[in-house]
């Protein structure tokens, strides 16, 4: 085999592993104590979509003057977070105060994502197969 070959092949091999792998980055999202409804939803959503393309996001609340006397608000909205995504990620860090910030990490859970998909797929199946089912006609009264 000669040299020239060999160098091919190895940057063959290693383009292919190049491209199978898979570049996870953490996003971040922050939070405050007094969020409204709207504002949590929408951050919600977005922190869904993040764990959908495969990323970590570390989820921060952020406490200000006499907010830092109320730690347990903080975990509730981390709790909340962790229940609306819980179809498509899981909790990787559990919730812990640092300085004026509490932080959780929560990682993309594939298993979960799949049976989603799968539920989904399987829904999809059954309404496509009742619409393609042609209706039977009806017969035809005699008088």
């Amino acid at each position: 085999m000669d040299y020239g070959k060999f160098k091919f092949d190895a940057a063959q091999r290693a383009k292919e592993s190049r491209r199978k792998s898979t570049n996870v980055s953490i996003k971040e999202m922050k939070y405050r104590p007094k969020i409204g409804q709207g504002d949590f939803d929408t951050k919600t959503r977005k922190v869904l979509g993040f764990l959908n393309e495969g990323h970590k996001v570390k989820i921060t609340i952020m406490f200000r003057g006499r907010e830092m006397s109320h730690p347990d608000l903080g975990k509730q909205i981390l709790d909340r977070v962790a229940e609306k995504v819980s179809a498509a990620g899981r909790v990787e860090a559990a919730p812990k105060l640092d300085g004026r910030n509490m932080i959780m990490v929560l990682g993309p859970d594939k298993r979960a994502q799949q049976a989603a998909h799968t539920a989904a797929g399987e829904e999809e199946a059954a309404a496509l197969e009742q619409a393609a089912a042609p209706e039977q006609p009806e017969a035809p009264e005699e008088t």
